[in-house]
């Protein structure tokens, strides 16, 4: 049975936070979640991108319920700020839905020091989703999805220079992100379950899909031929952005789903098609390598996670 946007159940009554929801995978699956009755929190890089995102909704569906809100996970204050305000409005989270990120672009640096992917991908998310797991904690069969990529299979640990400090390369990069992503989900996976905190932790990846992801990275470096090229050529060879929105949709509503759960595309190389329970590969189950990131990301963020030390 295909599960589409159609399966999604009634969702009154529950507050969704999703990241990166003005564009791409993150508007896709905020627009339907809202039609289904979610109330949206479009945390968005600027305000005023937030805010687009949630007029091109409302234009759609009247009586959609969504929350336009500014978060720069590239900046570890913005991702404080955006808690701690988040939290005075609000008193749970049934399910937070990591999915901004930034792929391949130049040599880049956060606000804090840290490569551009690691730092947005996993560090800004790590920190976002530590700042509320409390609130998440406490709401009933809430779940904490994370976007990650079939880029994972190319990705290796750097734990003595995650900033890429030494012989950088963008694609081993974006994949050392996306690894993290995994390792960072199946370590909190495991260590709620210890905790007996009934959170579900699950990672989903969309395969290849056709969204301004690969654009920004040409942008990044002023490489308008290589922008161009993806603006052009991308929507003939991906899948639709709706489309690959699916795996993350399902992995934060669809019956069935379990903590430590990686779900993507059915599809030839998970390259497309429709959402499954697919498998990551050994490396991102190691289980040295999840605790020495959950301790790095620690270390580097300053945000611990209370419930679960």
């Amino acid at each position: 049975m295909r599960w589409t946007t159609e399966n999604i159940p009634p969702l009154d009554e529950k507050t969704i936070v999703i990241t990166g929801a003005n564009s791409g995978l993150g508007f896709e699956a905020a627009q339907a979640l809202a039609a289904h009755g979610a109330h949206v929190v479009l945390a968005c890089r600027t305000m005023a991108k937030a805010q687009g995102a949630a007029e091109q909704i409302r234009t759609r569906f009247p009586n959609a319920n969504v929350e336009p809100d500014a978060l720069d996970l590239s900046d570890l204050a913005s991702v404080r700020s955006f808690a701690r305000e988040f939290l005075a409005r609000h008193t749970k989270i049934d399910v937070l839905l990591n999915n901004a990120g930034v792929m391949a672009p130049p040599y880049m640096k956060t606000t804090d020091g840290f490569e551009l992917q690691f730092g947005t991908n996993h560090l800004g998310h790590f920190a976002l989703t530590g700042l509320l797991f409390d609130t998440i904690a406490k709401t009933p069969n809430a779940r904490i999805v994370t976007v990650s990529s079939v880029a994972h299979l190319i990705g290796k640990m750097r734990f003595d220079d995650p900033s890429w400090e030494h012989g950088y390369s963008k694609w081993p990069a974006y994949g050392m992100s996306k690894l993290a992503n995994l390792l960072f989900t199946y370590e909190l996976a495991r260590r709620c379950a210890v905790a007996g905190i009934p959170v579900r932790a699950v990672a989903a990846h969309p395969g290849y899909s056709s969204t301004n992801l690969q654009i920004r990275g040409g942008e990044l470096a002023n490489a308008k031929l290589t922008a161009w090229a993806s603006r052009t050529f991308t929507p003939w060879v991906a899948q639709r952005a709706d489309r690959g929105a699916l795996p993350e949709l399902y992995a934060a509503v669809a019956d069935g789903v379990e903590a430590g759960d990686f779900i993507g595309p059915d599809g030839l190389g998970e390259l497309g098609g429709y959402p499954t329970k697919v498998r990551s590969n050994a490396r991102s189950h190691d289980g040295e390598s999840m605790r020495r990131l959950w301790e790095l990301s620690e270390r580097l963020t300053g945000v611990h996670f209370g419930l679960l030390q």
